[in-house]
């Protein structure tokens, strides 16, 4: 780690994004684009007076060490600025301040939306405890260190509560379910992950995937990795969850719904799911267990409280893996640990659980996690709740409970819900289903991403031509022809070394290849593969098919905007 002027940002795991404007994107260029932040939050420290022979600083650093394995060293305040303002605005940054004048750097950066909070060591706190009351992100102002990691643990701690992601959905969505667009993608997401996730077998390579993931994003810190390697095998998955940082990788993939790291943990939410049904037969093995409470205290977005509030008898589903306590006032805390963020509401999540539903499995993991002294209930991924009731708490409407029930197996209008997703997304496999939903619900860009991420995973040919057919599809629908064309090309140079030209995939490109051409005004080379396309469903259709039909009206669409009017006739005739 150097502290010279030539390096003015030092860093214990290195973050900056680099990024070349005159690079051409490929597939594995944007993958590593993302591959940036893992995780939902950054520790930074700016010390413009940093003395790395110091013991002090040493001292400071190795205990920040402790609250996250990575932490971003900046010596000037501008590098710190300029890393602040370029980190995506989901991702949020709890800055330590050092040996600067607060006073000059509050006003630059109090106000940027990426700045989650402040905390400054200095051994005069006095001097510095009236800007507690002018600058709201100030948190707190510390002379030992030991306090201020403390009080930092607890913030990273209440920030990770509060960002657990979630789901609502009304009466009225519920009763329509013929229009899924109109339901929140991320509910419909979390459903399928996790179906797919509990379907698909995982062997020792998917565990040397998700380290070299790690090493890569400087999300664990080398020894952290080197020590998850080593006892994964001999602890428990619950263990591992509770005492590595996977738990705030693994959220976070699930809230920001990152294909990469979905895709890339899927085989440790598969074991942590299987455990917790484990634990869940062994402590609810009664088909007679008496019902009993459960609560989570957060803080949620005023933007998302206005949702809650619409959501009487409506459901809401916690997307990531839920934990819970049987301890109020501990949970309480953290609802009233979010009234300090004026964009929050602190919320009390009151949770009536029936033992003999099992529609999500849940358990006690007292005895399995690394935290033993927490009464902590930890529920499967995507668990989903009705709401019965919204209560005021206080008189300033910053506090309120929020009594919700477990939903049951014979829920009907769960069931129904749920029954037209998978509907939705049938008739594929695996990650196939995913991107059929996507697709089939306009999520482009969710689509494309996931296509992406399997396309750089695969080795397989026939997986590749197509992935790349669909990465063209999401293409064409977003309007980038030239990159359409291109995807869609490829898909057919791989398709035509394996696969006789009377395939019906092959056929689907040339169409598809044509439909694009037709569409930015190249028509001889859209009637090129519209003929192509025809000449292929010619060889294995019969005459009364549709696809043929189709084929005959592209091919007559073209003619008549290219002034062959008698050809085209010719061709609409035989789609008669």
């Amino acid at each position: 780690m150097s502290g010279s002027e030539s390096n003015p940002k030092a860093s214990l795991s290195s973050n900056v994004p680099m990024n070349n404007n005159n690079t051409t994107i490929t597939p594995s260029d944007t993958i590593q684009q993302r591959r940036r932040m893992v995780r939902n939050y950054l520790l930074l420290c700016l010390d413009e007076c940093m003395d790395e022979a110091n013991q002090e600083y040493q001292s400071l650093f190795t205990q920040l060490q402790t609250n996250t394995d990575s932490v971003d060293i900046f010596k000037q305040r501008d590098e710190c600025i300029d890393f602040l303002t370029d980190a995506e605005e989901n991702i949020k940054s709890f800055l330590v301040v050092e040996n600067t004048t607060v006073q000059q750097i509050m006003p630059l950066i109090n106000d940027i939306p990426q700045l989650h909070s402040v905390y400054i060591f200095n051994n005069n706190k006095s001097q510095y405890e009236e800007w507690t009351t002018q600058w709201q992100k100030i948190k707190s102002i510390h002379t030992n260190i030991d306090d201020l990691c403390q009080v930092l643990k607890i913030g990273i701690k209440q920030f990770n509560q509060d960002s657990i992601a979630m789901s609502f959905i009304t009466v009225n969505e519920m009763v329509s379910t013929d229009n899924l667009n109109q339901l929140e993608p991320t509910f419909m997401y979390t459903q399928i992950f996790k179906d797919i996730l509990l379907d698909m077998k995982h062997d020792e390579q998917a565990i040397k995937q998700f380290i070299d993931y790690c090493r890569k994003n400087n999300s664990m810190s080398p020894i952290t990795i080197d020590h998850f390697e080593k006892t994964y095998q001999t602890q428990s998955a619950i263990w591992c969850y509770t005492s590595f940082n996977i738990y705030s990788m693994l959220n976070s993939a699930l809230r920001t719904l990152d294909a990469d790291g979905i895709i890339t943990m899927g085989f440790f939410m598969c074991r942590l799911h299987q455990e917790i049904q484990q634990l869940h037969q062994q402590q609810f093995n009664s088909d007679h267990g008496e019902p009993f409470i459960v609560y989570r205290g957060q803080g949620l977005m005023k933007s998302d409280f206005e949702k809650l509030q619409k959501l009487k008898d409506g459901l809401m589903s916690f997307n990531n893996f839920l934990s819970t306590s049987t301890d109020k006032e501990v949970s309480l805390g953290f609802a009233q640990g979010a009234l300090g963020n004026g964009d929050m509401v602190g919320i009390l999540f009151i949770m009536s659980i029936d033992p003999c539903i099992k529609s999500t499995p849940f358990a006690s993991i007292k005895e399995e996690s690394y935290f033993k002294e927490e009464e902590e209930i930890l529920f499967s991924m995507h668990t989903v709740f009705r709401v019965n009731a919204i209560k005021q708490m206080d008189n300033t409407n910053t506090l309120y409970q929020v009594e919700l029930e477990l939903t049951s197996d014979d829920d009907y209008q769960l069931r129904l819900l749920t029954d037209r997703i998978h509907e939705e997304a049938s008739g594929s496999t695996g990650w196939r289903r995913l991107g059929k939903l996507l697709l089939k619900i306009s999520q482009f860009n969710k689509a494309e991403e996931l296509y992406n991420v399997l396309l750089e995973q695969t080795s397989d040919e026939s997986e590749k031509a197509y992935y790349y057919h669909h990465l063209g599809y999401v293409k064409n629908d977003q309007g980038d022809y030239e990159k359409a064309i291109w995807y869609y090309e490829q898909a057919v140079e791989i398709r035509e070394k394996f696969l006789p030209s009377n395939h019906r995939d092959l056929a689907t490109s040339y169409n598809n290849i044509g439909s694009v051409f037709n569409r930015i005004g190249e028509y001889s080379k859209a009637l090129s593969y519209y003929e192509k396309a025809l000449e292929s469903r010619e060889k294995f259709l019969p005459s009364s098919h549709p696809d043929l039909a189709s084929s005959y009206n592209n091919i007559g669409s073209v003619y008549n905007r290219m002034g062959e009017y008698s050809k085209a006739l010719s061709y609409y005739e035989k789609n008669t």
